[in-house]
């Protein structure tokens, strides 16, 4: 497919055609479900702990008799059922991840760009570079662009830009080596350089 190529003064530089088998498909959710879940899973950090009743520090002595208490059979106060006892099946530390084959992972990414060429949520620009990392003179490009909510990815991230859109709540960069599902879907517009559309094909070809 082909789509215009526009400069951060929203004038057209160009025209740049674009991998339908990468760009054109239809996207399916349950594969960028799949994704999602993955990479949430493989974030999560799993370090959550309690202390089991093996654990607790105190003595383990039985603290009343057997028989003629009027009470239940109790051994030690390190029981999960008193007070400052330990925790019955709790949480230990592990890992979340779950696994997901590669080449699924790779076609959630086609679906996901694909879903946003397909909603006109997709932006082509011809470069991402600053001649000083100023944050005003970037939200004066994305005001011509309309943009509030964006994704922009980059073959490499340009000093200046980078620092720039640092200060921009809801704009965030990454390289194409760092595209990801997750945040495609979450942002409301995907903008991309020729650098990063070159880059992005080599990587999923």
């Amino acid at each position: 497919m082909k789509r215009e190529v526009l400069n951060l003064e929203n004038k057209k530089a160009g025209d740049i055609d674009l991998d339908d088998g990468i760009f054109g498909l239809e996207p399916r959710k349950d594969i960028l479900h799949r994704c999602v879940v993955y990479q949430l899973a493989k974030r999560q950090q799993g370090t959550h702990k309690t202390k089991e009743r093996n654990e607790i520090t105190g003595t383990s002595k039985k603290f009343g008799r057997q028989k003629g208490s009027g009470g239940a059979r109790h051994g030690n106060r390190k029981a999960p059922l008193f007070r400052g006892g330990g925790k019955a099946h709790g949480p230990r530390p592990r890992s979340h991840a779950i696994s997901l084959p590669k080449k699924v992972r790779q076609l959630a990414l086609k679906h996901a760009l694909s879903s946003k060429a397909a909603s006109d949520s997709l932006i082509i620009i011809d470069e991402a570079k600053l001649a000083d990392a100023k944050t005003k003179s970037l939200i004066d490009a994305f005001s011509k662009l309309d943009i509030s909510n964006a994704l922009i990815v980059d073959a490499s991230v340009d000093e200046n830009f980078g620092l720039a859109t640092r200060n921009l709540k809801g704009v965030d960069m990454l390289p194409v080596i760092g595209a990801n599902v997750y945040d495609i879907l979450r942002k409301d517009k995907l903008i991309l350089t020729k650098a990063a559309v070159e880059g992005l094909e080599a990587r999923l070809k």
